[in-house]
């Protein structure tokens, strides 16, 4: 037996719609206001929503294109009411017979079998819109994940597609599903480099400030310094645009802050009066920029995002670590101290990181090659950071660590563009 629900009108016309429908062998489950429409049409599932209003009162509208927003039903209006205008908004509210001076007991089961007919076809044409729309839309997704691993690993795009059909197959997924998987892996595990490459750039900034205030090489560092001014800002904007600020707007303005102080400080050529403030400052930056970074990954549910983590987290304490030899030779007393045991620690969490970076079963052969020149770079730093307290060791000090900062920026991008962490 057909169900169906009555919507009383604000003006309800014919008093006798209950009994009318009863008689014709509708089961009526009851009436309702046009406020609960809604909540009523999902709590008793009518078959059809039945309704007499004499003038077309715009609330009876209303009501109905809610219920077709939430939860769709055939819908019948009996009205007196002939304008053309409310014929029209009868329409677009999802009213799928409009019926004008027309109301008869004897209409009511073929008016009623009519809306329903034209509302099963109304949801197997919208079915068939909807999955033609969805093909389309997984096709761009999977163009541009194609296009993301062609671009990372140098691939083919014939290449590319089948390792992203191999993944559906494996994860017993959509290959749409798993194109999906690698532009959100993509697109955090760029957020994570940039905001890791601001906790890097924090530590480089007060080495070269060093450097500079120490009478290495000036000229040099300053240009440097400048780069890495250009560089901050350069991925604050970049990260603005790339991440959510609905989620992540409050950490990037946590770095922003400090980071325009800092910035200010900087204005000036650097003296070495003024190097433990600035590295106050860059501690400031450092802390944030850290929080951001550990948020990024997270965010991202790619547990290999974690690897590309610890590897850009490596470029820092490689900067950090050669700061602090600095600090102590520029710092007197409990400050110099304090700077050589910070080192200890920076020194100690990167041998730390090698070891795991090593142990990992993420490697491809370009990544192992990065990582035994890296090794050998940090070799290097550390002789260096031995020779401090001359200008020679000075000089072979910033180099050094130029050079093992530069091998991690390989390295870490070289893991965002793996496939490991591209396919999660």
């Amino acid at each position: 037996m057909t169900s169906a629900l009555i919507l009383l009108g604000p003006s309800q016309g014919l008093p006798a719609l209950q009994a009318d429908l009863q008689s014709s062998g509708i089961h009526v489950l009851g009436a309702v206001a046009c406020g609960n429409l809604v909540r009523e049409a999902i709590r008793l599932g009518p078959d059809v929503l039945v309704c007499h209003d004499a003038p077309g009162d715009a609330a009876v509208f209303d009501a109905c294109a809610l219920l077709a927003a939430t939860a769709p039903r055939p819908v019948v209006l009996f009205t007196q009411d002939p304008d053309a205008q409310k014929i029209e908004r009868a329409l677009a509210s999802g009213i799928h017979a409009y019926v004008v001076n027309g109301y008869a007991p004897a209409r009511l089961r073929p008016v009623l079998q009519l809306a329903q007919a034209r509302f099963e076809h109304e949801q197997k044409r919208q079915a068939a819109l909807d999955d033609v729309t969805h093909r389309f839309e997984e096709r761009k997704l999977v163009d541009r994940a194609k296009g993301i691993l062609m671009r990372a690993r140098q691939v083919s795009e014939d290449e590319a597609f089948r390792v992203l059909r191999t993944a559906s197959m494996h994860s017993n997924q959509r290959v749409g599903q798993v194109s999906q998987q690698v532009i959100e892996a993509a697109r955090y595990a760029e957020a994570v480099n940039r905001a890791g490459q601001l906790r890097m750039l924090s530590q480089r900034i007060v080495k070269l400030y060093a450097l500079s205030a120490l009478g290495v090489d000036s000229g040099a560092h300053a240009g440097l310094l400048d780069e890495s001014r250009t560089r901050v800002d350069a991925n604050m904007v970049a990260l603005r645009k790339a991440v959510s600020q609905a989620t992540f707007g409050d950490l990037l303005t946590a770095v922003e802050v400090p980071w325009q102080r800092l910035k200010a400080a900087l204005a000036d050529p650097p003296v070495r009066a003024l190097v433990a403030d600035v590295d106050v400052l860059a501690e400031r930056v450092l802390v944030q920029a850290d929080q951001l970074t550990s948020n990024l990954e997270t965010a991202g549910l790619v547990a290999t995002l974690h690897v590309l983590n610890v590897c850009g987290r490596q470029r820092m304490l490689s900067q950090r670590w050669a700061k602090q030899v600095l600090l102590a030779e520029l710092l007197d007393g409990d400050a110099a101290a304090r700077a050589r045991a910070l080192g200890h620690e920076a020194g100690s969490a990167f041998d730390d990181a090698m070891r795991y970076l090593d142990d990992i079963p993420l490697s491809a052969p370009d990544i192992r090659e990065s990582l035994a020149a890296a090794s050998d770079a940090w070799l290097a730093l550390t002789r260096a950071g031995g020779q401090a307290a001359a200008l020679p060791g000075r000089r072979a000090l910033g180099e050094a660590s130029e050079t093992l900062l530069a091998l991690f920026e390989q390295l870490t991008g070289q893991y965002e563009r793996s496939m490991q962490v591209l396919m999660g």
